[in-house]
């Protein structure tokens, strides 16, 4: 028994020294993690060598800079789409591996996937959480599921519909502002950021029936939304401001804080005031009311929204929710809109026809990334290991030639109905696919066509001389903005 005794362990003094045990109880634990982090990681790295993996740049940076968000970042990982037409693999640094999905085959499994077996990652998307709260595109679980049962019936056609007067007044403010500009010759016009006004002039007329005149004088709240998708594209491309104690300290962090109150302050003082109307009139009165005034706006539909306990959403919710409209839909419906012009642009053929399908019809709307949460089974017998994120690399898909012919060549025709027919419905997926799919696509699609038809109506646009240089952000962007020519049409239409 002597030779089990403390002494001989050299631990003598433990018995007596309670904090020293509690030392060694977490060294314990610590070495433990490490071994059991250090198999776990092993044992993935064997598992993913069944995917394919490009080039690394070195054994410590692994791929990092190899998809960099530029036009030759863009360029590469088409290329990588087109080399690893299944997916492949890419390493952040020496320890954090990705499964990067690009064809509709694999990324079946993750797209069908339930929201609780492959939930959205928060890599990058927690910098949105203190502006956005807990939205539909942050929040996971039951909470989630709760949320986009109650918010569906806001996007149903039916609700949707009246907001097409809507699109109409602010497209119509912008084709005043471009008429003005081309008679006093100021013909060249940067797209981004006059689509971008009009989409978030539209938002605020459809969320919070505000008009805040953006589009002809400056409006600190549109302003703030700008600064603030400015703030979390900055953060992401500056991995040491990833880190919430860091970021906080900086300027940048500081202007972050100050824009989420100014946003936060706007749509409580909106939610408040609807809170206040509600009680006195009553529901039915109160739509009524609406029915014959104006339509029913974002904020009136989440405030009147209950789920199948008859528990309505709480004010910090609908907040979450009416910023997340605001910011999910403003940026990527005007960038969506801004390349379908300048492809219009380079292509005059397919914008004369678009333009003459308008016409007839008036004489009768990246990365995703999912995380498993258990072993991925694809097609192939191939397994993504639980806890492995999967990318879904939309643009990969879009560019795939073996799922696109001539990826690369701009043609409407691909959307034919007869050239669908054999291919995949995952071929094709600008708002995701799945149980966590956009649930503003109709909105966005309605804005869009109605936006597009409108605009080719009234003008011709013309190519600029410099070729735009893609710019992936929080939506794809070209550096320095997106000029096109605009040349009014003298078509009759008021």
């Amino acid at each position: 028994m002597s030779l089990l005794s403390l002494p001989w362990l050299g631990l003598g003094q433990v018995a007596a020294s309670p904090w020293l045990l509690l030392l060694l109880a977490g060294g314990s634990w610590l070495l433990a993690r490490v071994l059991a982090w250090t198999y776990a990681f092993y044992d993935n790295y064997r598992r993913l060598q069944c995917f394919p993996q490009p080039p690394k740049r070195n054994w410590f940076w692994g791929h990092l800079g190899v998809i960099a968000p530029t036009e030759e970042g863009l360029k590469n990982l088409t290329q990588l789409s087109a080399t690893y037409s299944q997916g492949f693999t890419i390493w952040m640094g020496p320890i954090i591996p990705f499964i990067v999905l690009c064809h509709p085959d694999t990324i079946r499994c993750i797209t069908n996937a339930s929201a609780a077996t492959a939930p959205k990652d928060d890599l990058f998307t927690r910098f949105l959480k203190p502006w956005l709260g807990e939205g539909i595109i942050l929040s996971n679980g039951d909470k989630w599921s709760r949320h986009r049962r109650m918010l569906t019936p806001a996007f149903h056609f039916n609700i949707l519909k009246p907001y097409i007067k809507i699109f109409n007044e602010s497209v119509n403010i912008m084709l005043d502002k471009w008429q003005h500009l081309a008679s006093e010759g100021s013909s060249r016009l940067n797209m981004s950021e006059h689509i971008s006004l009009m989409t978030l002039d539209s938002l605020q007329r459809c969320i919070f029936s505000f008009d805040s005149h953006c589009q002809e004088r400056p409006s600190e709240y549109i302003a703030t939304i700008l600064e603030l998708s400015a703030l979390i594209e900055k953060r992401s491309l500056d991995i040491l401001q990833h880190m919430d104690f860091v970021y906080y300290l900086t300027q940048d962090g500081r202007r972050f804080r100050r824009a989420c109150r100014l946003v936060h302050n706007f749509t409580d003082a909106v939610i408040q005031e609807r809170r206040r109307t509600l009680p006195t009139q009553g529901i039915d009165d109160f739509l009524k009311d609406k029915a014959k005034s104006k339509t029913l706006d974002f904020i009136d539909v989440l405030l009147l929204s209950k789920d199948e306990d008859g528990k309505a959403l709480s004010d910090e919710d609908v907040r979450a929710e009416a910023d997340t409209f605001m910011f999910a839909g403003h940026d990527t419906t005007a960038s969506g809109l801004s390349w379908v012009l300048y492809n219009l642009a380079r292509h005059p053929e397919y914008q004369e026809r678009c333009r003459q399908e308008v016409k007839e019809l008036l004489k009768d709307p990246p990365f995703i990334s999912r995380r498993c949460t258990q072993d991925t089974v694809l097609p192939d017998g191939r397994v993504i290991p639980k806890g492995i994120i999967c990318m879904i690399n939309i643009i990969g898909v879009h560019h795939n030639p073996n799922v696109w012919p001539d990826p690369e060549v701009y043609d409407p025709f691909h959307f034919d109905p007869e050239n669908s027919k054999k291919r995949s419905p995952l071929a094709f997926i600008p708002f995701s696919a799945g149980p966590r799919n956009c649930i503003g696509q109709v909105f966005a699609m309605a804005e869009m066509k109605t936006v597009l038809a409108l605009l080719l109506l009234h003008f011709r646009f013309l190519p600029d001389h410099t070729e735009p240089r893609r710019k992936p952000e929080l939506t794809m962007r070209a550096e320095g903005g997106l000029w096109l020519w605009v040349e009014p049409l003298n078509t009759g239409l008021q």
